[in-house]
């Protein structure tokens, strides 16, 4: 697989690089099979887990609860699985 992310019926699944402390929350280059997704939240009590499943609930238009950590927890190498997304950034298609 190349591609940062794929689609499994109507979840999604991507696979991302996260950098914690950054200036802004954005999106950034393509690493190999992962997209580095810069976030402003430290890294520290769970706050930058806590950060991102916001911040990718507000972009895919879904509620929190819809936006899962398959994988990484812990890491900066993730796996997420973001369920029936209503919006899609650029760079991302529905397949199918």
């Amino acid at each position: 697989m190349t591609e940062f992310y794929y689609w499994e019926g109507e979840t999604l699944h991507l696979l991302l690089r996260v950098q914690p402390k950054a200036s802004k929350d954005e999106w950034a280059e393509i690493q190999g099979d992962r997209i580095r997704l810069r976030i402003t939240a430290p890294p520290v009590e769970g706050k930058a887990n806590k950060h991102l499943i916001r911040l990718l609930a507000k972009e895919f238009g879904i509620a929190k609860s819809g936006v899962h950590i398959r994988s990484g927890e812990t890491g900066r190498n993730k796996h997420i699985c973001i369920e029936a997304p209503l919006n899609l950034p650029a760079g991302i298609i529905k397949k199918g």
